[in-house]
């Protein structure tokens, strides 16, 4: 019955419950995630007395939090980037200073080799000098594997950290599932459970540190959770599981892969973005895999053209040049799934066309196809495959034996494994060849200008030791005999233009006259002054040998360490700009999510202030009550 007694009553209690939501967001002023409450009041259901309705006081229709999820997702979004980049910036850095350092770096330590053969070009029949070079390249060498096997402890330490992060993901998500259940059962009363509800939200808020995450509410108040491009992480009160998995290839890589309830598992690496995961996943295959490739293909380039031109030179026993260093070979990794019989064996055969790519070779449609992992392009091979006459692509050639099944594949990871293999091959000083495996001299009787600028071996597979003489029928034109006078080759003289034959090469200048002549013949141990072929070596590496000719070692070197500064630069600025973009975000939510005490405090003023009103109406109604009793009872006497 509505009378002044219940309606003060409703409204004493009204008051009271919202003095204790004020309470309890002043004391939750500093908490984590907490999301300010609200108390709702409505008007009760009035009574009809004939004359009209007379109210029947207030009521607590609900206790609500501040909440937007617009604002929520823009926290969580810039939060997943900000760590992602912040993942990537902290590992990048690394690998930055390493090969930067103007000490050790990697620039530092191959002109510190070039500087080396320099020595011994100034002083080829030095001992003392050639054994610095053998240290400088024994050091060269080693500074080298300790960068590869930096990488290598880098890469090793980020596959521990995804299986800590999928870990901490996976207690993430059984937590939001658990808390699905538990607001969906405390939503049928029809109130909102708001302390589950900020659980549930500081829960998703730390899971977008470590992925990417969407969220979408369903009616019973749960929230399903999707994480990368859009796979399901929690649905309702059920959570699937992360895992990391051994790469089909290489074991000791690990993806991540998604768990269904049947524990089938589908590999979602290249699905997962932002957040840490992402940005692990991204350190891994954007900075120290291609890294480590472009290392080796240094490795690779410096061993074969150094290797070369001591084959090409004579050393300071006489004997022609034999190789200073050895370097790992093209890495084949077997996928595991595969089921048929077929191996596949490659090896290195053009430095030019050579890349720090990795591929994937597979079986398909009845054929043999390669595939640029980096690029994702169709690579065109050319012969069958066999031992006589291999596939040839991208500066490798490949034997398949055996037999395969459809869809058997193979990663091929040409440089990935060479500086592990670097090695000095060369034990004694004095097999260092820094003269040529030729000399020349020029006829005593010639009576034109022309003399030798240069000569020595290019080719030592096909170099042929022996006699020869480079007769000019005109100044503009020769003839090459051996030893017998028979005629090796012929062709139009021009001053600077390299005569070849027989894998040698005699760079004339100047103007010969008809019937001149130059010798050129085997050199000897008694020629230790020759340093033609240590300034062939210095040329070599300082010649555009990779990447199709255009680039040389030392510009590789400079690629590699201005590439990796530069990513390194970027990521660090990523980073601190979507930090910057979370704080505005964080800050938005809390402008509308947080506790402002100042409101707090009017609010506690209103509601003690009708709380009193309310018991003052007590009060009165019991007087009221008072005088009516004693009236009745003065009647009655």
């Amino acid at each position: 019955m509505a009378d002044i007694l219940s309606t003060s009553i409703t409204g004493l209690l009204a008051f009271q419950e919202a003095m204790d939501t004020t309470s309890q967001n002043v004391t939750n002023v500093d908490t984590a995630g907490y999301s300010v409450e609200t108390t709702n009041l409505s008007e009760a259901q009035g009574q009809s007395l004939g004359t009209g309705y007379i109210g029947g006081g207030v009521v607590v229709s609900s206790v609500t939090r501040a909440y937007d999820e617009l604002l929520a997702q823009q926290a969580r979004s810039s939060q997943a980037s900000y760590s992602s980049f912040n993942a990537f910036a902290t590992q990048a850095a690394q690998i930055d200073n390493m090969l930067s350092d103007s000490g050790t770096g990697l620039t530092a330590t191959l002109q510190n080799f070039v500087n080396a053969l320099q020595t011994v070009a100034n002083s080829p029949s030095s001992t003392a000098q050639r054994q610095a070079l053998l240290s400088q390249a024994q050091a060269l060498t080693q500074q080298l594997q300790s960068y590869d096997s930096q990488i290598s402890q880098y890469s090793s330490d980020v596959e521990s950290q995804l299986s800590t992060t999928v870990t901490q993901v996976n207690t993430l998500a059984s937590n939001i599932a658990d808390l699905n259940q538990q607001i969906a059962a405390a939503s049928g009363s029809g109130q909102s459970p708001n302390q589950l509800l900020d659980q549930r939200d500081a829960d998703i808020d730390q899971l977008s540190q470590y992925v990417n995450v969407n969220t979408v509410a369903e009616s019973n108040g749960a929230m399903d959770v999707f994480i990368g491009n859009g796979q399901p992480l929690v649905t309702g009160s059920a959570a699937q599981q992360l895992a990391t998995t051994p790469d089909p290839y290489d074991a000791s890589n690990l993806n991540v892969s998604l768990v269904s309830g049947g524990g089938n598992t589908a590999d979602i690496t290249a699905e997962i973005s932002g957040g840490t995961l992402g940005g692990l996943l991204a350190v891994k295959s954007q900075l120290l895999d291609p890294a480590q490739n472009a290392l080796g293909l240094i490795s690779v380039g410096l061993t074969t053209l150094v290797n070369q031109q001591q084959q090409d030179g004579m050393d300071l026993n006489g004997a022609q040049g034999q190789p200073m260093f050895t370097v790992g070979g093209v890495q084949t990794l077997t996928d595991a799934n595969n089921t048929g019989s077929a191996a596949v064996s490659v090896t290195r055969t053009d430095l030019s066309a050579l890349t720090s790519d990795d591929y994937k070779m597979e079986y398909a449609g009845g054929a043999w196809q390669l595939q640029d992992s980096t690029t994702g392009q169709t690579v065109a091979m050319s012969g069958t495959g066999t031992s006589a006459d291999p596939f040839q692509a991208a500066g490798l050639a490949i034997v398949v034996s055996g037999a395969p099944a459809s869809g058997d594949s193979f990663l091929i990871r040409p440089t990935a494994g060479a500086t592990a293999g670097l090695a000095v091959a060369l034990t004694d000083p004095s097999q260092i060849a820094a003269a040529a495996l030729i000399q020349t001299a020029a006829g005593a009787g010639n009576s034109g200008t022309g003399a030798v600028s240069s000569a020595g071996v290019t080719d030592s597979t096909s170099y042929v030791a022996g006699t020869y003489t480079i007769s000019f029928t005109s100044p503009t034109a020769y003839q090459v005999l051996n030893s017998s006078d028979a005629v090796v080759a012929t062709g139009n003289y021009t001053s600077g233009t390299p005569i070849t034959f027989n894998g040698s090469q005699v760079t004339l200048t100047g103007t010969p006259a008809n019937g001149d002549t130059f010798t050129v013949s085997p050199n000897t141990a008694a020629n230790s002054g020759d340093n033609s072929n240590m300034f062939a070596m210095i040329d070599a590496l300082s010649g555009s040998a990779l990447d199709g000719a255009t680039t040389s070692v030392s510009g590789a070197a400079n690629n590699l360490v201005s590439e990796v500064g530069v990513v390194t630069q970027q990521a660090q600025a990523n980073a601190s700009a979507q930090q910057s973009v979370n704080q505005s975000a964080v800050d938005a939510r809390s402008s509308l999510s947080g506790v402002n005490l100042d409101e707090e405090a009017a609010k506690l003023l209103q509601y003690q202030q009708a709380y009193q009103a309310c018991a003052q109406m007590i009060q009165t109604s019991g007087s009221v009550f008072n005088s009516l009793i004693t009236a009745i009872t003065n009647g009655q006497t």
